[in-house]
């Protein structure tokens, strides 16, 4: 970890202690994350305030650390004995000094932020239970402000589903729909790329994936795609390029298919379920129903090891002789399926594998690029990318040979350098 990034925590967690117990009025240096986390807060009795101080509490427990180590001192005290208040004491005490400045002693303030700066250095501070927040606009977010977005990164569907999403940057929009069962976090390779490039870069968490509401209903392709059609409708988004990968490719398809062409300029599906994965009379190339009715029943018993066996074996190709597995990104596919709903993950399966998407295919008429590794163990090359760039008019397909299903993550900088120039092109 940078050292920068333990003093920006650091700085953070000053802010917000300084204005929540009196320390001193915010300035206008004041940062715009601690400025969120007060607006998050500042009311008294706010459940979110609870779970913040329940985390310090269990950190304490296992850093040693104590709020304070000792009693406090006579200036401002209430406190007399050597206890340390557990998190809920420090969860009334926060809530009684909102409006009434009082002070703590510098060794509790001290112990307060090295609690914090321990969670920051733990990895822990995105998995904490908090809404997306964003800080209030300023110059840097003249882009955002002018698309009425200053503060928000979710919309709420017509159905009451939140849907998280990802906006980053100006130019040319480039939306990402992302596989089963994973969250735009899979996209970290790409929307890094593209921003750089100089693309505005989007992607969202599938309902019941990431951070989206985890509803029990609506996982089927034709809610995703309407999903992802009042997203980019949200955006105003116009001549838009759209990536998906895997179930996202059908998510694409489906979007293009029930809504037509008019906010997109071209369309990339990568290692893509359509036309149809499951074995059919009319798709004798499909995988039986009960290879996936056994996925499903993984997701119901025990998705957690599951989530683990999957990309440390086929997903990403490591069980392939030569490969080299990476732990970080089995553990990063591990996380973000975690982070879904097991129902979701459930009824996707089916999504993903019962769709028929040819009728959708038939309707493009964008310039398409179809990606697909020949030795894909997901969705099996033959019956997928091939049949696919058939039936979609002008498509072009590129084959990868020895690529597994999770390429745009390990092969990120050939997939990566083939979608730019297709951009571009």
């Amino acid at each position: 970890m940078l050292a920068g990034d333990v003093d920006t925590g650091k700085l953070i967690l000053r802010d917000y202690i300084k204005a929540t117990v009196g320390f001193e009025e915010l300035g206008a240096e004041t940062s715009t994350s601690a400025k969120s986390l007060i607006r998050m807060f500042g009311a008294r009795g706010n459940p979110q305030a609870r779970n913040f101080f329940a985390v310090l509490s269990r950190l304490q427990e296992r850093a040693g650390l104590s709020f304070p180590p000792r009693a406090r001192s006579a200036r401002g005290s209430h406190r007399s004995d050597n206890v340390a208040p557990d998190a809920f004491d420090l969860e009334r005490e926060h809530n009684l000094t909102f409006g009434k400045p009082t002070s703590l002693s510098p060794i509790s303030r001290r112990d307060l932020l090295a609690s914090g700066l321990c969670l920051i250095a733990a990895g822990a501070l995105p998995a904490l239970p908090f809404p997306a927040i964003a800080g209030p606009t300023t110059d840097s977010d003249a882009d955002h402000s002018k698309r009425g977005e200053a503060d928000m990164t979710t919309i709420t569907t017509k159905d009451g589903v939140t849907i998280f999403y990802k906006d980053w940057g100006t130019g040319q929009p480039i939306v990402f729909s992302h596989g089963w069962p994973l969250s735009a976090d899979d996209w970290d390779a790409q929307m890094m790329f593209f921003l750089n490039h100089g693309f505005r870069v989007i992607a969202h968490d599938r309902r019941g994936h990431g951070r989206s509401t985890q509803t029990w209903v609506g996982h089927d392709m034709d809610h995703y795609a309407d999903d992802l059609a009042a997203l980019t409708a949200h955006l105003d988004l116009k001549k838009a390029i759209h990536v998906g990968h895997s179930t996202g490719g059908g998510e694409v398809a489906r979007y293009i298919g029930r809504h037509g062409e008019s906010r997109v300029a071209k369309a990339v599906l990568i290692s893509a379920v359509p036309p149809l994965m499951v074995k059919t009379a009319s798709n004798p190339g499909g995988l039986p129903k009960d290879v996936f009715d056994g996925l499903q029943a993984q997701v119901a018993n025990n998705r957690a090891q599951f989530y683990i066996d999957l990309p440390t074996g086929p997903f990403y190709g490591f069980n392939r002789p030569g490969s080299k597995p990476s732990q970080g990104v089995i553990l990063n596919w591990w996380r973000q399926g975690m982070m879904g709903g097991a129902k979701a993950h459930y009824d996707g399966i089916v999504a993903f594998s019962q769709t028929d998407f040819t009728s959708d295919l038939k309707k493009f008429s964008v310039p398409t690029l179809v990606m697909h590794g020949d030795d894909d163990q997901i969705v099996p090359y033959a019956d997928a990318g091939p049949l696919t760039a058939k039936l979609v008019k002008g498509a072009v397909l590129k084959t990868y040979k020895g690529f597994p299903h999770g390429m745009p993550t390990t092969n990120a900088e050939t997939i990566n350098a083939d979608l730019l120039a297709f951009i571009k092109g």
